[in-house]
């Protein structure tokens, strides 16, 4: 193989497989690389496993396993090549015209969505949705809340003031109905949902859904929808601009050290040791009283064996039992085989900082005696992970990720996702996240056998684009702070942070993951992954991981969606890195997070700046005109089933992608 054939990867299936199983799936590749299929359309995987005679799928868990995952990455776009020595895999490339970028992204999209919405159960939904129902004397549907764009239009054209046009405000979703057609919320929310052009899928941790409804009209239309939701854990654009990169941190600190990031260094310590619950490792005798103010290596290393003892015990305990643990108390949270060794490990961990930090930064310390601590590597190495864990602990908490964002028809034409993007960041749907998660947390409070309550309020949003040659809906985003209520002269945007490329799986399907599974439990996998809160990030990520272990096929190269999207991010506090990290106690505000009746303003500095621009230009006023609601409705807000989905979907334009996991 020459230097270009290094992009190739060996998919192979392990040594040791069966000559038959090998021989199937070398007649599969073959089958895949002669005729790849049509782009556009998923490939017919029954189909093509009949082809190549593969047989029971469920006796070969290795061959289903490889089976299942080459079709998804050839489905994506991966080439297949058969050489000499066995089947390569090269990930696609990302093409250099914008359009065509876009189109293939779209392609690859189109192919998850699709089959979901073929799903029976999917298309009961969009039927219950759009079938009339009688609520306060009045037949209303889903299409209550689309607006009419020629409706629309002819109010722009007329409207002395933007205010008779349009009265948009930002509606929390939540378990209610609708107050105008009786329709629950979040039905409302997931309906238009499937009108993007991904998939419409749960996120895990925290989310909070968004309407954004206009009061205009007699039912309040959707303009538009958002959801906060928990951030990826690393993104390395956003870390860096945030600077609570560990070596941005480190670097900082080293140049501009302070008394007060010394006294964060000790307070770091304590905090963890505070958040610990200690009891059953008294009474087993892993550590003594005196271990918890004086510790031994000895007993770090006690701690460490226990936490991988219990780890283990964990994995062997019935799933049953395993799913418990939500509903126990916190004590008896804390004393379950999963928290006793995330407990162990983290104590043992935070003594060992403890001997380091509170002998090199005592009271008193000086910005000299802090430079050299930090010169020590031993020091660092300390440093280093009291600022992964405070990121870590405060990551899902402080900071979140604008993972859905954009406007439906008819509103989309007038770069509503813009207004949509702004909303999603005032100080309604920031107070809004306060008030939902001023709760105790579930893994800080499992860890210390009592109720523990993390920080709630918001200091940066991020969100990544769809499609990496750029999103009309973020470029030029931002406006004077004072329309949030904030201090004059400051602005708040939508900053681009970089590119991207995304890690996840949501290019494996269900029965790929579920075969994936099979098979790394078949091979004896150790670690086992049950899908519960507390385990560790991304259950979906590390099933997937496991499974291609255990093909021996390498995961950070397969796990590449070979997308490259750009990173935004807004900054909600002047002091972002501080008050992130904890070092600050509280945020420096660049909105007025009370300012409860912000929509009106934010609606009126958008219209000035955006919308009345594009009402006026005629293309724009026949694109509203075209979504009409006279039978059968042809409304680019309704939901295009696979059949019928010519025309693009409403939120091709706007919908957000941040989600590195899938």
């Amino acid at each position: 193989m020459n230097d270009q054939d290094t992009r190739y990867i060996n998919i192979s299936l392990p040594s040791g497989t069966p000559r038959g199983e090998r021989e199937r799936f070398l007649r599969l590749c073959r089958i895949l690389a002669d005729s790849p299929g049509d782009a556009t359309e998923p490939i017919d995987r029954t189909e093509r496993f009949a082809q190549a005679r593969l047989g029971d799928l469920y006796s070969q868990p290795t061959l289903a396993a490889a089976a299942n995952a080459l079709i998804d990455l050839v489905e994506q776009g991966w080439e297949l090549t058969i050489y000499k020595h066995g089947p390569l895999l090269a990930a696609p490339g990302v093409h250099g015209d914008p359009e065509l970028e876009k189109s293939r992204v779209r392609r690859q999209e189109h192919l998850r969505r699709d089959p979901q919405l073929r799903k029976p159960s999917v298309q009961r939904f969009i039927a219950r949705m759009e079938r009339p129902r009688e609520f306060d004397g009045h037949l209303v549907s889903i299409f209550s809340l689309m607006r009419d764009g020629r409706e629309l239009a002819d109010t722009l054209a007329q409207a002395p003031s933007p205010d008779s046009a349009m009265r948009p405000y930002v509606q929390v979703v939540d378990a209610g109905r609708c107050g105008y057609t009786g329709l629950a919320l979040h039905d409302i929310w997931r309906y238009f949902r499937h009108t993007w052009s991904n998939a419409y899928a749960t996120v895990p941790g925290r989310s909070m859904p968004l309407l954004v409804r206009d009061a205009a009209t007699p039912h309040h239309a959707v303009i538009g929808l958002a959801a906060i939701s928990s951030p990826v854990v690393q993104i390395t654009e956003r870390d860096q601009w945030i600077g609570w990169n560990t070596d941005t941190f480190l670097d900082t600190a080293r140049n501009q050290p302070s008394v007060a990031l010394a006294t964060w260094f000790r307070d770091r310590v304590q905090a963890q040791l505070d958040e610990i619950y200690v009891e059953d490792l008294l009474e087993d005798g892993v550590i003594d009283p005196t271990d918890l103010t004086d510790p031994s290596p000895e007993v770090v290393a006690l701690l460490r064996a226990d936490a991988e003892r219990h780890r283990q015990k964990h994995h062997r305990t019935p799933l049953r039992e395993v799913r418990k643990i939500g509903q126990d108390p916190w004590v008896e949270r804390a004393r379950s085989p999963l928290f006793r060794s995330k407990r162990s490990a983290a104590l043992a961990e935070a003594l060992e900082a403890a001997t380091v930090v509170n002998t090199r930064f005592p009271d008193g310390a000086s910005a000299d005696d802090i430079t050299a601590a930090l010169d020590d590597s031993t020091v660092r190495t300390q440093i280093r992970r009291l600022i992964r864990r405070a990121r870590g602990e405060r990551v899902g908490t402080v900071i979140a990720d604008l993972t859905v964002c954009g406007a439906v028809a008819p509103y989309n034409a007038l770069a509503a996702g813009k207004l949509v993007s702004a909303l999603a960041v005032s100080p309604t749907a920031i107070a809004a996240y306060r008030a939902k998660y001023a709760r105790p947390s579930e893994i800080a409070s499992s860890m210390a056998g009592r109720a523990i309550e993390r920080e709630s309020r918001l200091s940066f949003i991020s969100t990544t684009s769809l499609y990496g040659s750029g999103s009309s809906q973020y470029n030029r985003l931002r406006w004077p702070a004072a329309v949030m209520g904030g201090p004059d002269g400051k602005e708040i945007r939508f900053a681009e942070l970089g590119r991207s490329r995304s890690f996840g799986t949501s290019h494996f399907a269900d029965e790929t993951v579920d075969a994936l599974v099979r098979l790394s439990r078949v091979k004896g996998a150790t670690v086992r992954v049950n899908s519960v809160f507390g385990e560790g990030v991304s259950p979906r990520l590390r099933k997937v991981r496991l499974g291609l272990a255990a093909l021996g096929w390498p995961s950070s190269q397969l796990l590449k969606h070979g997308r490259e999207r750009i990173v935004y991010g807004v900054k909600l506090a002047e002091n972002l890195r501080d008050y992130s990290l904890g070092i600050d106690a509280d945020p420096v505000y660049l909105l007025d997070p009370d300012k409860l009746d912000s929509d009106d303003a934010v609606a009126t500095w958008w219209f000035d700046r955006w919308g009345q621009r594009r009402a006026q230009q005629t293309a724009v006023q026949e694109s509203m005109r075209s979504h009409r609601l006279i039978r059968p409705v042809q409304h680019g807000a309704r939901v295009r089933l696979p059949a019928d989905d010519d025309v693009p979907a409403a939120g091709d334009d706007s919908a957000s992608a941040a989600s590195g996991n899938g």
